[in-house]
């Protein structure tokens, strides 16, 4: 497992390998305009298939829409709400063009662990989940949400349960980095890398990201950038 360093510089070309600046393709990709294109609580009725995606699933309130709209420079992209479980829709966004055109799809997936919803609507969305992350080919990874203040709950292992049955790849990022002493966000990291031991799916990278200052925001960009350069390799 390894730790990522928190750098959200530009990163220089190796003059010897040539390799690609993620970090500049990152901030190239998300400079782009990027919209809403579709929401729905159904599989029957997801978009038909297109851009490769990318989704964000974590608990109520871990600041999934404030990373969002960091992510993408826009301030009300992702609609951040007070009210935990608010989202109850897969929410997706076009980065990049037209739903037709787009470079990329952003799916904003539905909070969990809200305590005070239904087993009715725990239910319904945890079979929204399972269901959207079996059957979506284009779907080429899942961005975990952990809120860095307390780390991994048992709620969020059982997120890790359903996304490693599914054999879907996912990978954790911390949040809420500016509320978190330095002295602490090592240890942080490390305790999460614990959790991800001998689990298949999980990426063996964990990033701890701020939606204020911006912390980690770039490697989170520069990771994903990543990710569609080896797709289309």
């Amino acid at each position: 497992m390894q730790i990522v360093e928190q750098d959200d510089g530009a990163a220089e070309d190796d003059p010897v390998s040539g390799s690609p600046d993620f970090f500049e393709l990152g901030r190239k990709l998300f400079a782009a305009d990027c919209a809403f294109m579709w929401g729905t609580a159904k599989v029957a009725e997801l978009p038909p298939p297109g851009a490769p995606e990318i989704a964000f699933a974590g608990r109520s309130n871990v600041g999934k829409s404030s990373l969002l709209n960091a992510l993408t420079n826009r301030k009300g992209l992702a609609r951040a709400s007070n009210t935990p479980g608010r989202t109850r829709e897969l929410n997706f966004f076009a980065l990049g063009g037209p739903a037709e055109t787009a470079k990329l799809r952003l799916v904003d997936m539905p909070g969990y662990g809200y305590a005070a919803a239904s087993k009715e609507k725990i239910a319904n969305w945890t079979d929204l989940m399972r269901d959207f992350l079996r059957g979506r080919a284009q779907l080429l990874r899942v961005f975990v949400l952990v809120d860095g203040r307390h780390g991994v709950k048992p709620i969020d292992l059982e997120m890790f349960d359903l996304l490693d049955r599914a054999a879907m790849s996912y990978q954790i990022v911390l949040t809420k980095q500016d509320e978190v002493k330095k002295s602490d966000q090592d240890q942080r990291i490390a305790e999460t890398l614990g959790a991800l031991q001998r689990r298949p799916a999980a990426f063996p990278e964990v990033l701890f990201t701020s939606s204020q200052s911006g912390e980690g925001v770039g490697a989170l960009r520069a990771g994903i950038a990543r990710l569609l350069a080896e797709r289309g390799s």
